[in-house]
């Protein structure tokens, strides 16, 4: 009997965590496996936060012809064009591809578009290029500043927005950077969301600790404040009040990266799937861990997670493993505030999608907690280096003993700094 064709779409954290935690689970007798994705590296997309600050980029990108070629891995640079799920082949870029089942993971991608003259007059933060252009753009901040003239840079976070840790991480630095080079006197901070607190898929627990933070920097912080359209140097806001800027930093709505007609979408076009087994609804041999499905928290965290329990639901029709949990959401924050580092782990159960309410389990009041401490730096630096350790030597990141190790640490670690 010839072994299982899998092939996997993307080669972000949900990509590579599939990849490799199939293989772990199953052999090359049991699971053939191919790895599509328009860029032949991995990029470590959480610490692109550093990047306008001065930090080297070499460093988050992981080549990954070697540690796919090491767990016989099929690599192919292409760009997925569509599905034909009837007949199980992918069109690619660079030809057909048939499958026997297909994890789509292509992540998501930004619309600015939604709000209007969001895309004429913010910086976006999601790729190192535009990471590094706002480097330039703080830069001059910083100059105006040092010769006496008042700056305002505005952070923005428009409804549709996911994953904004990122920006409020910018934020923190930025204050932090500016202190260093006594020009902070001289720019005005702001952050507004149009969310109702900040972060809130980390629960109240996490808003209070940002909220206090912002308070004794100095940064002027707003939540519930949704942008209706953005003039040069104005933002104007649905509730009928503007704020001026300088700079505007933002994160925009986001959508699927790429859209596979035939295929059941939500209105932003992310894949609808079973919220257990991130199975595409009416497609049981087409899965969408990660940005790419309709779960309503985009983190790499939870990426991880729903990538193991596709690994392991494939690893089971392939008759190569047991059955194991489905998807069990669990949010894990580490935010970097320039000195202290705030954790924060929820059950999304107790927090989630405020469009799709869910009974709390009491006894996931136990697993929620969260704080703020310097005692977090080490594990935020270590983040890094654990992760491209492991999907270079072609290794699932959430699995194992090393992980264990991390994951048994972490809990006891938080339950005595937060008690």
């Amino acid at each position: 009997m010839s072994p299982t064709h899998v092939v996997v779409l993307g080669s972000g954290f949900a990509g590579l965590e599939t990849t490799f935690a199939l293989r772990a689970l199953a052999g090359p007798e049991h699971v053939r496996l191919s790895l599509v994705s328009d860029r032949d590296d991995f990029y470590f997309r959480p610490d692109g936060s550093y990047l306008p600050f001065g930090a080297a980029e070499a460093p988050l990108h992981l080549p990954l012809a070697k540690p796919l070629r090491r767990r016989e891995v099929d690599f192919r640079v292409a760009t997925a064009e569509g599905v034909d799920a009837g007949r199980g082949v992918v069109h690619t870029t660079g030809g057909p591809v048939p499958y026997d089942h297909l994890v789509i993971a292509t992540g998501a991608a930004m619309r600015p578009e939604e709000v209007p003259g969001l895309a004429e007059h913010a910086h976006s933060v999601r790729t190192p290029g535009q990471l590094h252009a706002l480097g330039e753009q703080l830069r001059w901040v910083a100059q105006n500043a040092r010769h006496g003239r008042q700056q305002q840079v505005l952070f923005l976070v428009p409804p549709g927005s996911k994953g904004a840790e990122q920006l409020y991480e910018i934020a923190l630095l930025l204050d932090d950077w500016l202190r260093h080079r006594d020009v902070r006197d001289n720019v005005q901070l702001a952050f507004t969301t149009s969310e109702q607190s900040y972060l809130p898929a980390f629960g109240p627990k996490l808003h209070d600790i940002v909220a206090a933070e912002f308070t004794s920097r100095g940064i002027d912080g707003r939540t519930g404040a949704a942008p209706d359209k953005i003039r040069e140097l104005e933002v104007a806001y649905t509730d009928g009040t503007t704020q001026e800027f300088d700079l505007l930093v933002a994160l925009p709505p986001h959508v699927a990266a790429q859209r596979f007609d035939g295929l059941p979408t939500d209105d932003r076009g992310f894949l609808v799937c079973d919220e257990s087994r991130r199975e595409v609804l009416g497609h049981p041999d087409v899965y969408a861990p990660g940005d790419a499905g309709d779960f309503p928290v985009k983190q790499a965290f939870l990426s991880l997670l729903q990538a193991q329990a596709v690994a392991g639901r494939i690893a089971v029709d392939a008759g190569a493993h047991l059955p194991g949990p489905g998807f069990e959401p669990m949010a894990t924050c580490l935010l970097d505030m320039a000195g202290k580092v705030a954790f924060a782990q929820v059950p999304l159960s107790l927090t989630g999608d405020p469009a799709r309410p869910v009974a709390v389990d009491p006894g996931a009041l136990d697993a929620y907690r969260a704080g703020a401490s310097v005692a977090w730096r080490p594990a935020r630096k270590f983040l890094r280096t654990y992760v491209l350790g492991r999907f270079g030597a072609g290794l699932p990141v959430h699995a194992g003993r090393g992980w264990d190790t991390v994951a048994f640490g972490t809990r006891h670690w938080a339950r005595w700094l937060t008690r």
